[in-house]
């Protein structure tokens, strides 16, 4: 079992980019081992204000930080071919050798739908997510051997080609995960999952046919990444951690599929709905470090790697510097 790293969140959806990299590199500072950047093209919510584009963003993570980096999560099958998205992480793992990681999705209306495509339901967004997955390891595989590669699917076509710039080593590529059939076939086709925080019933059964998956190709799960990105709202008082999570991410109490909603102003309407109780099981409100730490710590009994957390208010240093000192150390594995 490796060890236990425990990263920041930086939520482009809420913060101008330049802070976003100001906030990571501060972070780093205070132990957090590295940096997940949300991919978006709009905020969940107009109050978020903001949604840069997370590919320039990494690049600036890369040169102030550290750290590991990647997008959480992209994905390549709507604003992107697969083979972009390819080459984009490729040179990123080209020019920070063994920090980037690629994190994969199935994507969401909010953010594909502006393209013009007709928006397919659920099971057609994974089928063409897990064939850009294969696209893009064909991509790596070939290209770190020397060699073209082509693809001929049912969704994308690629002709004869290479990435020219490469790595020594491809960067991971990482699916999100959040379902029992999308987590087996994660384990057969990708080198490790993303998922978010949810019971840990659930996990447990995600971790389980991921690992079904994965033996079925001949893969050790035990050595593949299990990664999770964990909203939580903490401030010095409970009222104060409240009003952030109602205000800044009730996107987080919504209790329903995201997936099909287009636009922020339609959940800005819903976000009228969410109440406190709404949260329950689905984000930690609390003003207690201690208790924020146990809760981080349920998840990493479970066996993830790394975890990445968002705190979902304005108050991101203040929250950096307490979770630095009071929560960080004490998590252990």
């Amino acid at each position: 079992m490796s060890e236990l790293s425990i990263g920041y969140a930086a939520m482009l959806e809420q913060f101008h980019p330049t802070e976003a990299v100001a906030l990571a590199a501060l972070a780093e500072k205070h132990g957090f081992s590295g940096t997940m950047a949300t991919d978006h093209f709009q905020p969940w919510v107009p109050q978020q204000g903001q949604s840069s584009f997370v590919w320039n963003v990494l690049t600036a993570l890369g040169e102030r930080t550290s750290g590991d980096f990647g997008p959480g999560v992209t994905a390549p099958t709507f604003r992107w071919h697969p083979a972009m998205i390819a080459q984009a992480s490729a040179t990123m793992g080209a020019m920070y050798p063994g920090r980037h990681w690629l994190g994969l999705g199935s994507g969401e209306a909010l953010n594909e739908h502006i393209v013009g495509q007709y928006w397919p339901e659920a099971p057609e967004r994974i089928n063409r997510m897990f064939e850009a997955v294969d696209i893009i390891s064909k991509l790596f595989t070939a290209s770190l051997a020397g060699r073209d590669v082509k693809h001929r699917g049912d969704y994308f076509t690629l002709e004869s080609t290479r990435l020219w710039t490469m790595p020594l080593v491809a960067p991971e590529i990482l699916v999100a995960t959040s379902g029992p059939v999308t987590a087996r076939r994660a384990g057969r086709h990708a080198d490790g999952l993303i998922t978010v925080g949810a019971p840990i019933e659930k996990i447990a059964g995600l971790f389980s046919r991921f690992a079904d998956g994965a033996r079925e190709v001949g893969k050790d799960p035990a050595g593949m990444p299990k990664v999770l990105q964990l909203h939580l709202s903490w401030a010095p008082t409970y009222e104060e951690a409240l009003t952030n999570a109602l205000v800044e991410w009730p996107n987080g109490g919504m209790r329903f599929a995201k997936a099909d909603i287009r636009s922020p102003f339609e959940f800005e309407q819903m976000a009228k709905m969410v109440r406190p109780e709404d949260f329950e099981g689905r984000l930690l409100v609390s003003s207690e470090p201690d208790e924020h730490r146990a809760y981080i710590q349920r998840f990493a009994d479970l066996g993830f790697d790394r975890i990445y957390l968002h705190n979902v208010g304005r108050n991101q240093a203040e929250w950096i510097e307490t979770f630095g000192r009071d929560v960080l150390p004490k998590v252990v594995r």
